[in-house]
């Protein structure tokens, strides 16, 4: 019997096994081709997928599964979650009695934990569980959400960013917020065009924004099209510029992050003035990121070992403890 965590990410789907394996880190993409059966043929994903984004002819679409965090179209996302754990697990005796946790935003509603169970039954996972997000990634971080004292972490994602303080198995406060890391990548789009007339695709946006964020140089050079004549164009954009370019997306998760703060008992203030709080998920790694929230709140953020696949670790482990999936089960 398998078990394994799965983070079905806007951006990227990560499934570890239960020891913390690594088995599968790629894009949440999709390509369908409409081949004239009722429903679209799978014909790749991850990888495969995101690299023929923006360059797909008709009856080819590049899709993402999901939006926010969670479903938007029930078929789409049963068959993207069969095609990972085909890739995971390629012969089907492998995939028998295939047990799995997977990750969910703790703000979801019971309409979306629904649509996403039922999605995951529907690709073959036997009696999946779900767990919500913050507190996977806390696990996978090493804390014990059973622990007495309150631990506070904040998951910046694609599609959200929540903020959540825990105690003894029970959320003591939470904050989600629409806006994270793929507003992060608006910005940069944004800025390109207005600053320097250049147009970039989606993917081009998003790889500039990690660049930003990996490389040292003070420069990023950029390529793509110019927004006034429509032909290629180079341009070179300072690291300065486009830290300052996400600072608003990042202020309003300063403003996430101070409100769930003032809902804190003054006890629990003090547990996470000692610890400080716990940053994971790819939006946490956009440059600026922890000094600006170090400055806006007066106490230390921890950036996770690994932040792009901590929640999916966390989500593997948890299935071992009853205690503490029955302590999450109603969040």
């Amino acid at each position: 019997m398998s078990v394994l965590g799965i983070d079905l990410g806007n951006t990227n789907t990560v499934v570890c096994a239960v020891r913390s394996e690594l088995l599968l880190e790629e894009p949440s993409v999709m390509l369908l081709r409409n081949s004239g059966a009722r429903r679209p043929k799978v014909t790749a994903v991850g990888h495969d997928a995101r690299s023929l984004v923006g360059r797909t002819t008709t009856g080819v679409a590049v899709v993402r599964p999901l939006r926010d965090g969670v479903i938007t179209d029930l078929d789409t996302a049963q068959a993207y979650i069969r095609a990972v754990l085909h890739k995971v697990a390629p012969h089907r005796w492998q995939r028998l009695r295939m047990h799995a946790v997977v990750g969910v935003p703790l703000g979801a509603t019971p309409l979306e934990r629904r649509a996403l169970l039922e999605a995951a039954e529907e690709a073959g996972l036997h009696r999946p569980a779900l767990l919500a997000e913050p507190i996977a990634g806390a696990i996978g971080c090493g804390i014990d959400p059973l622990d007495r004292r309150t631990h506070l972490v904040v998951d910046v994602g694609g599609g959200t960013a929540e903020v959540t303080a825990f105690c003894f198995g029970e959320v003591v406060t939470h904050r989600s917020s629409r806006v994270a890391g793929d507003e992060m990548t608006m910005a940069v789009y944004h800025h390109l065009r207005e600053r320097h007339g250049l147009l970039v695709g989606e993917l081009d946006a998003e790889d500039i924004k990690i660049r930003c964020s990996t490389e040292e140089g003070p420069t990023v050079a950029v390529s793509g099209r110019d927004a006034a004549t429509g032909r290629p164009k180079v341009a070179t954009a300072t690291v300065a510029e486009l830290e300052a370019a996400m600072r608003p997306v990042i202020d309003a998760i300063v403003q996430t992050l101070a409100s769930c703060m003032d809902d804190l008992p003054p006890q629990s203030i003090g547990d996470v003035l000692a610890e400080g709080l716990l940053a994971f998920g790819g939006g946490s790694l956009a440059r600026g990121f922890h000094h600006r929230l170090e400055e806006a709140l007066g106490f230390s953020v921890k950036p996770a070992e690994r932040p792009l696949t901590c929640v999916a670790e966390g989500a593997a482990r948890a299935l071992g403890d009853r205690r503490l999936m029955q302590a999450f089960r109603g969040w």
